[in-house]
């Protein structure tokens, strides 16, 4: 059973990625740039400011928002780097992310430049775009 409390879930997320990347805390918290304290304060679940629990994301091999994103109930997302762009690094957002950010964005949209909509209209709206924009492989 997954721990009810997000910074616990997060310690957790966090001290067993660290582990499986064969990190020493002190080294992970150099590499972060912060100091060993404040890495083992995050992985004990106690109080941290946002701003420190933002930086184990590139030292855990993580998109930028995934620490942050544990505490509010979501999964951390991996990234890989490109064989490409040197220094670029990739990661694939949930589906579901994907779908609710684009609703987000369509019904903001209709709201900017439309009027006489229904809520109701605007949401039926937004889901039939994202249906689309998902069949059309763009999602």
């Amino acid at each position: 059973m997954a721990p009810s409390d997000p910074k616990t879930r997060l310690a957790e997320h966090v001290k067993n990625r660290r582990l499986e990347l064969k990190l020493a805390r002190k080294r992970a918290a150099e590499l972060a740039g912060m100091s060993k304290d404040t890495w083992q304060r995050i992985e004990e679940g106690s109080d941290v400011r946002l701003m420190s629990v933002a930086k184990v994301d590139a030292v855990l091999g993580w998109a930028s928002g995934s620490a942050v994103g544990v505490l509010e109930g979501r999964e951390p997302i991996l990234t890989r780097m490109s064989s490409e762009v040197p220094g670029v690094n990739i990661s694939k957002r949930p589906a579901e992310d994907l779908d609710g950010r684009a609703r987000e964005v369509i019904q903001l949209a209709t709201i900017a430049t439309t009027s006489g909509l229904t809520s109701d209209e605007i949401r039926e709206l937004s889901d039939k775009a994202v249906r689309d924009l998902r069949a059309h492989g763009l999602i």
